[in-house]
């Protein structure tokens, strides 16, 4: 106290009060909101579940598909490839393949798709297409050698694909897939090609296909019933039939093989035109077989009278090449001979007794 005898507040003591009466107001605020928020949930009904009428929010970017994207190229050829449907007794298996010919009906397919149909009572064959729409097909002609078949069906004017040129494309190009995977119609994939040349031993269960092909190959998912759908290029034209996959499971594991265009197109125009297909043959049966050194195809056996025995080709010869290019394996060599027709003379180099001879030889059909 003071010499008057007021007593005196210090700040301290001012200060520790100020900060109860804040305190104080602070919790008197917060019970005041809590109870009007109490009372209000309890006066307040909950809104309804369910508002009739009620419209979200819709945005329209205008989205423009570009000439060339995969939607382009799958709308302008889906409706040229059909779902092939294959019956006999109590089993079914079902392809794909592609309309060759809108006007006459004709469709390419693979051979191990429709060859356990063929001459079989009661056996029966349909292409469905894009629309639902189904039809009885007939087996034109079947090349077990190409894996390659023609299907005929009673459909005038059916969209018809357009077949480009395998001898355009190159490693790298985009492409696109379009068939019945697992059943699946209408299925579209696409990715590149990824090989070029690839030689390719085709042998389909329960088929007699028994080829070797000059493959496309692309990392286009292809699975079990893309077999004999097509292949397309970024300008919506087949480039290959996509006939086979690399696969340690039964599935797609980015290998499949396409049977290039151009040797569809071959063969095919044969089936239409009479009913079988012709290829070239050297007449030797042959395996691989390398030294470390160079690869090549060991020859087996000659056969009398062929091609090979007139040249002068022998058991034990292991021919490294054909018209200069080099063959590494007995599918290379059998690639080498079917890219000839009958009647052409080409160069066979072989090594026999350690030097390596070049042999004329005239292939004969077969």
């Amino acid at each position: 106290m003071d010499a008057k005898g007021r007593k005196k507040v210090r700040l301290r003591d001012l200060s520790i009060r100020l900060s109860v009466l804040a305190l104080l107001a602070v919790l008197l605020v917060g019970a005041i909101g809590g109870g009007l928020g109490w009372y209000l949930t309890r006066t307040n009904g909950e809104t309804p579940l369910l508002s009739p009428g009620t419209q979200l929010s819709n945005v329209d970017p205008g989205v423009t598909r570009e000439p060339g994207s995969i939607s382009a190229i799958a709308e302008s050829v889906t409706p040229a490839v059909v779902s092939i449907e294959v019956r006999v007794g109590q089993a079914g298996a079902t392809g794909s393949g592609v309309v060759i010919e809108g006007e006459d009906g004709y469709i390419v397919t693979n051979n191990h798709v429709v060859s356990g149909a063929d001459g079989v009572e009661g056996a029966e064959i349909r292409a469905v297409f894009s629309d639902g729409s189904g039809s009885v097909a007939r087996i034109v002609g079947r090349d077990p050698a190409s894996d390659i078949a023609v299907l005929k069906v009673e459909k005038p004017g059916l969209v018809t694909a357009s077949l480009g040129s395998s001898d355009n494309v190159v490693v790298g190009d985009p492409v696109v897939a379009i068939g019945s995977p697992l059943g699946l119609a209408g299925t579209v994939t696409s990715g590149i090609v990824s090989a070029l040349d690839r030689p390719v031993r085709l042998a389909g269960e329960g088929s007699d296909t028994n080829a070797v092909i000059s493959a496309v190959q692309t990392d286009a998912p292809i699975n079990p019933g893309n077999s004999g759908g097509a292949l397309v290029d970024a300008t919506g034209a087949v480039i290959g039939i996509n006939t086979a996959i690399a696969s340690t499971g039964g599935g797609s594991i980015g290998l499949g093989f396409a049977i290039p265009i151009d040797t569809v197109r071959d063969i095919a125009e044969q089936l239409i035109g009479t009913g079988s297909a012709v290829h070239a043959s050297l007449g030797v049966a042959t395996r691989s077989v390398t030294d470390s050194a160079r690869d090549g195809a060991l020859v087996l056996n000659v056969e009398p009278g062929s091609a090979a025995a007139k040249a002068g080709i022998r058991e034990e010869d292991v021919v490294i090449a054909v018209e200069g290019k080099p063959v590494g394996s007995s599918e290379e060599l059998t690639v080498a001979v079917d890219s000839h027709d009958p009647g052409d003379t080409i160069t066979v180099e072989v090594v026999r007794g350690g030097s390596s001879t070049e042999l004329e030889a005239t292939l004969d059909a077969a």
